[in-house]
C-alpha cells in the first residue's frame, strides 16, 4: 500500500463483536495501490468488511518516502489472519506493495494459518505470474533501483500469488459480485479459524468411557452389542464416531454404516448395506446382487475377522438376521454398536446392552454454544447472561446449540434479543420444538440460499458439488456464496470425500418445509423425493408409463394400482422383475407391452380389465 494510518472496523455493543481474536489486532490486511482502486473497489470492499464487523487494516495516508516499510505495516501483516492483495495494473510499480506482498507470502509459507485471497483487478493472472504485460515495465525499472535479491523476492511473491485461486474482476464479472463473494469467503475462513476442529466433542469424554465399559473390550469370551438410544439432536452420532476413533485400532477390520434408516427406506436398501459391509471389511469394491448372496458372503468372508461394526440411525425395520446373518457366525472378539431414536428398534437386536446419553450439562452446553457464537470456550463477561438464556432454550441438545450459536455469530445485540424471544416462544410449544429451533436459521437465509438448502436436503446429500454448482448457476443462484453461508450456519458441510453432508435432523427440517407447501397434495409441492409421493403426484394425470431397466435389482414392482388414469404401460429389459403388482386393478389400461422381460414367470390375471385390448 501507499499510506500509513491504521483504521479498524468500528466496534459494536452486540455480543458477537466482543469475541477476542486468537492472536493479533487485525483479521484482514488489504494491500492495494491507492491511485488505482482506492476511491472505487478498495473502498467498497473495506466498507463491506467493516459493516460485517471484521477488523481490517488499510492505509489512509501516503507512506513517507524511505527505504523500509513503516513499522505499523511490519506488525500488521504477521498479526492479520487473511491477506487480500488487490493486484491492479500498476500494483507492481509500487515498491511498498511488492514489499507487503513478499511479507505476506513469507508469513503464508510458515504454515501458521495465514491465508492469501488475491483479487486480479482488470489484470491477467498470467501477467502477474510471469511479470509480463503491465508488470514488465515496472520490473525493468526495479532492476535498476533495487538489489537482485530484493527483485527476486518480489518476483517469487508474484509467482506464488499469481498461481493462487482468487477473483478476476472483469467487465463480465463486476466489482459488486466480487465484493460479495470475497466477504462470504472471509467470513467462512474466520469461522474455521476460530472454531476448533473438535468443537462437537465438548463434554464427550464421560459418555465415551461409559460406552467403552459396556463393550468390555478386554474380554474375548463373547460378542458384545451396545444399543445407544435417545431423542434426535442429542449427539448419538458424534458419540459413536468418537468411540470408533478411540478403539478402531484394536480390531482387524472396522465398518461404520451411517444413516441406516434412510438407506433401508430405498428399494435396494438391504443389499446396499450388505455391499458396504463387504466392501469395507474386505477392502474391495463389491456389489451384492441379492440378499441371500450378501448373507452368505458375510458369513464366509466377513465373520472370521475381529470386527468393529457401527450401524448409525436404525429404526424398527432393521433386522439383524436378514441384513447381517446369524450373530453366532461372527468372531467372539467382534463388537457391535447401534444407534436409534426409537428404543423399541433395539428390541429386535439380540443380546443388546442399552445406553441412553444424557443431555449436555449447563457447563458443557455453554462451552459448545460459545465456540460457535464467539469462537472461544466461554462467552465474554458482558454477554454471559444472554448466552445462558440461549443455552436454556437449547435444552442440552448439541445440534441445537451448534446451529443457534452459528446463527448468532457476529450479529448485533438487538438481533440476539429478538431471536431469544422467538426461541423462548418455540420452547413453550410441544410440537417438535427441535425442528422449530433449527428453522430460525433457515428463515434468515436469502431466497436463493433457501432453494439451494432445500435442493440438498431433498436430493443431493452424498453428491459431489461440481455438477451441482453448474446447475445452481444456471438457475441464477450463487452457489459459492450460498454454500459458504450454509456451512457458516452449521446447516451442512462437506465430508472427507468432498460430498454434501447434513445432519439427519437438518435434512428432516428441509423436507418438512417442502411438505408444508401442501400437506394434502404432494404433487403440488416444489420437490418430490420418494417413490410413493411420486406415484401420488402422477396418478392425477399420468396416461402412459414406460419402464426400462428401472427396477433392476428388485424382484417386485411397487403397487401401480393408484395410477387410475393409466392407459399405456411398457416394460423393456426389466430382467430381474418377477411380479407385476397392481396392474390387474388398472381399469383404464388399454395397452401392456413386455419386451425382453424374461424373468416375469407369471402374468397376473388381466381378464377383468374391460378396456384392455392389447397385450404383447
Amino acid at each position: 500500500m501507499e499510506s500509513s494510518a491504521t483504521t479498524t472496523a468500528s466496534s459494536s455493543t452486540g455480543p458477537p463483536l466482543s469475541a477476542a481474536l486468537p492472536t493479533g489486532d487485525y483479521e484482514v490486511f488489504l494491500s492495494f495501490r491507492g491511485a488505482d482502486v482506492r476511491k472505487r473497489f478498495a473502498d467498497h470492499l473495506y466498507t463491506s468488511l467493516a459493516r460485517a464487523k471484521i477488523r481490517t487494516f488499510r492505509d489512509e495516508e501516503e507512506l513517507e518516502k524511505g527505504e523500509a516499510i513503516e513499522s505499523s505495516l511490519v506488525l500488521a501483516i504477521p498479526e492479520s489472519k487473511i491477506y487480500i492483495p488487490i493486484l491492479s495494473e500498476r500494483y507492481a510499480s509500487s515498491k511498498w506493495c511488492l514489499t507487503e506482498l513478499a511479507q505476506m507470502v513469507e508469513c503464508w509459507k510458515q504454515g501458521k494459518g495465514h491465508i492469501i485471497l488475491p483479487i486480479f483487478y482488470f489484470v491477467d493472472p498470467r501477467d502477474v505470474r510471469k511479470q509480463q504485460g503491465p508488470y514488465q515495465q515496472a520490473f525493468e525499472e526495479h532492476t535498476t533501483k533495487h538489489t537482485p535479491q530484493t527483485v527476486n523476492e518480489w518476483e517469487e511473491a508474484l509467482l506464488k500469488v499469481g498461481k493462487m485461486k482468487g477473483w478476476h474482476v472483469t467487465e463480465s464479472h463486476g466489482e459488486g459480485a466480487v465484493v460479495d463473494e470475497v466477504l462470504s469467503k472471509v467470513e467462512s475462513h474466520l469461522r474455521s479459524m476460530y472454531t476448533l476442529v473438535t468443537d462437537e466433542l465438548v463434554g464427550i469424554d464421560t459418555p465415551v468411557k461409559e460406552v467403552m465399559e459396556l463393550l468390555n473390550l478386554g474380554s474375548s469370551t463373547g460378542k458384545v452389542i451396545v444399543g445407544i438410544h435417545g431423542m434426535g439432536g442429542l449427539g448419538k452420532t458424534t458419540l459413536v464416531q468418537a468411540v470408533y476413533n478411540k478403539i478402531c485400532a484394536q480390531f482387524d477390520r472396522c465398518c461404520f454404516l451411517d444413516d441406516a434408516r434412510e438407506a433401508l427406506a430405498k428399494s435396494n436398501g438391504v443389499v446396499s448395506l450388505q455391499s458396504k459391509v463387504i466392501s469395507t471389511v474386505l477392502k474391495v469394491n463389491f456389489q451384492v446382487r441379492s440378499v441371500s448372496e450378501g448373507i452368505n458372503l458375510i458369513k464366509d468372508r466377513v465373520c472370521k475377522h475381529k470386527l468393529l461394526l457401527i450401524v448409525d440411525d436404525i429404526d424398527d425395520k432393521f433386522e439383524f438376521d436378514r441384513i447381517l446373518g446369524k450373530l453366532g457366525d461372527f468372531s467372539s472378539s467382534s463388537r457391535f454398536i447401534f444407534t436409534t431414536r426409537y428404543s423399541r428398534a433395539l428390541d429386535f437386536i439380540p443380546d443388546c446392552k442399552l445406553y441412553e446419553p444424557r443431555e449436555m450439562s449447563r457447563y458443557f452446553s455453554l462451552q459448545l454454544f460459545s465456540k460457535h457464537a464467539f469462537g472461544m470456550d466461554d462467552p465474554p463477561e458482558e454477554d454471559a447472561g444472554i448466552s445462558e438464556e440461549f443455552v436454556k432454550v437449547a435444552t442440552g441438545l448439541p445440534l441445537a446449540l451448534k446451529v443457534i450459536g452459528s446463527f448468532l455469530f457476529r450479529r448485533e445485540r438487538s438481533f440476539w434479543e429478538e431471536k431469544l424471544i422467538e426461541l423462548q416462544e418455540i420452547a413453550s410449544t410441544s410440537e417438535n420444538p427441535l425442528l422449530k429451533r433449527l428453522k430460525i436459521s433457515y428463515n434468515d437465509l436469502s431466497p436463493d440460499e433457501k432453494q439451494i438448502f432445500l435442493d440438498i436436503s431433498c436430493f443431493f446429500i452424498g453428491s459431489y458439488k461440481d455438477v451441482l454448482y453448474y446447475l445452481w448457476s444456471d438457475c441464477g443462484f450463487y452457489p459459492e456464496s450460498g454454500i459458504t453461508t450454509l456451512i457458516d450456519r452449521s446447516l451442512m458441510k462437506f465430508d472427507e470425500e468432498d460430498r454434501f453432508w447434513m445432519h439427519d435432523h437438518i435434512r428432516d427440517l428441509g423436507r418438512a418445509i417442502v411438505k408444508e407447501e401442501d400437506v394434502e397434495h404432494p404433487y403440488k409441492r416444489s420437490r418430490i423425493w420418494s417413490f410413493e409421493d411420486t406415484l401420488d403426484m402422477l396418478r392425477k394425470a399420468l396416461e402412459a408409463l414406460s419402464l426400462h431397466e428401472l427396477w433392476f435389482g428388485r424382484e417386485q414392482l411397487p403397487d401401480l394400482s393408484k395410477l387410475v388414469n393409466l392407459k399405456e404401460l411398457n416394460f423393456s429389459y426389466c430382467r430381474s422383475l418377477t411380479n407385476l403388482v397392481g396392474v390387474d386393478r388398472l381399469e383404464s389400461l388399454r395397452w401392456v407391452r413386455l419386451l425382453r422381460c424374461d424373468s416375469i414367470r407369471k402374468l397376473p390375471n388381466l381378464s377383468g380389465l374391460k378396456n384392455l385390448w392389447s397385450l404383447c
